[in-house]
């Protein structure tokens, strides 16, 4: 009986043991939480705003713009759906442009399709004078719009209207005089206006499709 009782003493005293122990530890835990509660907490007892690491804003590698938007109808046996059109222009202001089109029912689905339309549609234009201006005349037709682009002296600025304006600018020229002749359609105008920037060559690539030298032309 004596030994029972030992034996049952000692197993109490052991749990008492562990128990100490684990309150112990709940103690540390809490006493840890809270110090790293207060460290982001400011003497006034607000908390301190600690912005992540290595967090890089998304830098916009091209520029937008809105050539023409607006809201189209489609007349069917079951009635009218209205939708949205949207025509936008994309470049890098170094020679890098294009255009794309684009529907959906809301605004703003109908740009963003119209952006991935334009960068798939990027062309490279041909700029001469330190990026200024075109090197020489040119002509783009679309449908019953043509437009014609032509260089200009440094400080001229340029010299358009509409969505030539908007395509030139976001192409990167500084000096251009431009006419529109025909149909004023904005996204005609524009694909016109991006033919013809498309059709520049600099005196180095005309040679080289020559295979002669630029002193030979």
């Amino acid at each position: 009986m004596a030994e029972e009782i030992k034996e049952v003493t000692e197993t109490a005293e052991v749990t008492e043991e562990v128990v100490a122990t684990t309150e112990e530890v709940k103690e540390e835990v809490k006493t840890d939480r809270k110090n790293n509660n207060r460290s982001d907490r400011k003497s006034d007892g607000k908390r301190e705003f600690r912005p992540r690491r290595n967090f890089d804003a998304k830098k916009k590698l091209l520029d937008e713009r809105v050539i023409d938007l607006k809201r189209v109808t489609k007349v069917t046996k079951g009635g009218r759906h209205m939708r949205f059109s949207a025509t936008m222009a994309v470049g890098d202001g170094k020679g890098l442009v294009g255009i794309g089109s684009g529907k959906a029912n809301e605004a703003p689905e109908a740009i963003k399709k119209a952006l991935q339309a334009a960068n798939k549609n990027l062309i490279k234009v041909a700029l001469v004078d330190g990026n200024r201006t075109i090197p020489h005349e040119a002509n783009g037709v679309c449908g019953k719009s043509s437009v014609m682009i032509k260089p200009a002296p440094k400080g001229t600025g340029i010299i358009a209207g509409g969505a030539a304006r908007a395509i030139l600018e976001i192409a990167g020229v500084k000096d251009v005089v431009s006419k529109s002749l025909g149909s004023n359609t904005k996204i005609n105008v524009a694909k016109a206006t991006l033919e013809a920037l498309q059709s520049e060559r600099t005196p180095e690539q005309v040679a080289e499709l020559r295979g002669k030298k630029v002193e030979e032309l």
